[in-house]
């Protein structure tokens, strides 16, 4: 239920209405993109996508250590929680933002992603501690399917909101995109009740209350030996950051592929992102049905051989059928893709340890340093070609490489000891 309750952030604030709303209130009346940022002046949407990376970039760092101490303390319910409260708040902050406070607005947002991916590398670390080695995939899956449906629920209803705001009762203007980043915090603060009443607190009974900066330290390179020690885990994660690089670049660039290559308008590309994430729900279980008949390393190459067949059939779309039959595809092995990586690595990190946060901080960070890598990569090719379609294409190079590192991990079929190959 964490996954329904801030996924919202994902698809409302990152994907559809917040960037739509941004690039309105902070263009110029002259139509000027340039703006005034603590005295820096700057393109809106390049300081748009600097404060996405910088985000990034402080969770990469701060998560390693943050995690060793939630391991070494046994707060990592806590963790969870101060980081959810954080990112819901200043989802909920943004309906203040309106334009001519622009450096309250991009603080928020900034506050906002690191609240998102901060809760994410503790919520992902409880799957191993609720649940049985044989239920991963599945459980997995259905997080992320409750995660896709949650966040178009409250899509359609914001994107009604702003399209007839006097069927609401509410102003015209910016007050409907305003309350909709309000709504979006609520959701995510108060659907996270349900996962905060029922996670375990402390199942491994650690109380150290003293010294937690230094025990934390302890505890992630003690963690971060072991990874070194286990060659499945740093070739799984060597696979994971290479297609993850092709795959979050998608994520984040479909719409400005459709925008800018297609000319799209605003209602398409929305629906295209609506197309994803519905498809997206039955990839996540159609995969991990594949897993539970023919195991985690095929269906992951199985998803793979379709997205470097996505990067070369995007560089021939020129309908919006074309695009919307893309996105099908899309939607279809990025919901298999996500889930059962997730699940995959849960199944690599060794039986006995209880370090699930520490190890899974270096998922999270593989993550992370995947999407600036990835996104600026794309910016790169495109600067270079003067076209989406090249950088689209070579985004195929990515999961060429990602294929190459899957084949040579062998997921074991039950939990195995550091020592393990």
């Amino acid at each position: 239920m964490y996954d329904w309750a801030n996924s919202v952030y994902s698809l409302v604030i990152t994907s559809t209405i917040f960037p739509v709303y941004y690039n309105s209130v902070t263009k110029g009346t002259d139509g000027s993109d340039l703006v005034d940022f603590f005295g820096w002046k700057v393109i809106n949407t390049v300081l748009y996508s600097y404060s996405i990376s910088f985000s990034f970039l402080v969770i990469a760092i701060l998560s390693p250590l943050l995690s060793g101490i939630a391991d070494a303390s046994g707060k990592k319910l806590s963790f969870m929680k101060l980081f959810a409260y954080l990112g819901s708040a200043a989802c909920a902050g943004l309906f203040f933002f309106e334009g001519d406070n622009l450096e309250f607005g991009i603080i928020c947002s900034i506050l906002a992603s690191i609240g998102y991916a901060g809760s994410i590398v503790f919520y992902n670390a409880y799957l191993p501690e609720i649940a049985e080695e044989y239920e991963y995939d599945f459980l997995s899956a259905r997080g992320f399917a409750l995660g896709y449906a949650g966040s178009v629920i409250l899509l359609v209803f914001n994107l009604l909101l702003i399209q007839f705001p006097e069927a609401f009762g509410v102003p015209e203007g910016s007050f409907a995109p305003r309350f909709s980043f309000l709504i979006t915090g609520l959701w995510w603060a108060g659907f996270s009740q349900i996962t905060f009443r029922n996670l375990p607190k402390n199942p491994f009974k650690k109380n150290i209350e003293s010294k937690l900066l230094m025990k934390g330290y302890h505890e992630i390179r003690t963690v971060f030996s072991q990874v070194k020690t286990i060659p499945v885990i740093k070739r799984f994660l060597l696979a994971f950051f290479f297609y993850s690089m092709g795959v979050q670049t998608v994520m984040y660039l479909a719409a400005s592929f459709g925008d800018k290559e297609l000319g799209l308008p605003g209602d398409q590309l929305i629906l295209t992102i609506l197309i994803i994430q519905l498809v997206a729900i039955a990839g996540s279980y159609l995969f991990a049905y594949i897993s539970k008949i023919s195991g985690n390393k095929v269906s992951l190459m199985i998803l793979v051989f379709i997205w470097i067949g996505i990067c070369g059939a995007a560089y021939y779309v020129y309908t919006v059928y074309e695009f919307y039959a893309l996105a099908f595809v899309v939607g279809l092995v990025m919901g298999g893709i996500q889930s059962l990586s997730r699940s995959t690595f849960s199944k690599l990190i060794p039986g006995e340890t209880t370090d699930h946060a520490s190890f899974f901080s270096f998922y999270d960070v593989t993550e992370k340093l995947a999407i600036v890598f990835g996104t600026f990569s794309y910016g790169v090719i495109e600067q270079l070609t003067g076209s989406m379609r090249n950088s689209a294409l070579s985004l195929g190079v990515f999961f060429v490489v990602g294929l190459g590192f899957l084949v040579l991990v062998t997921i074991p079929k039950k939990s195995f000891s550091a020592t393990t190959t």
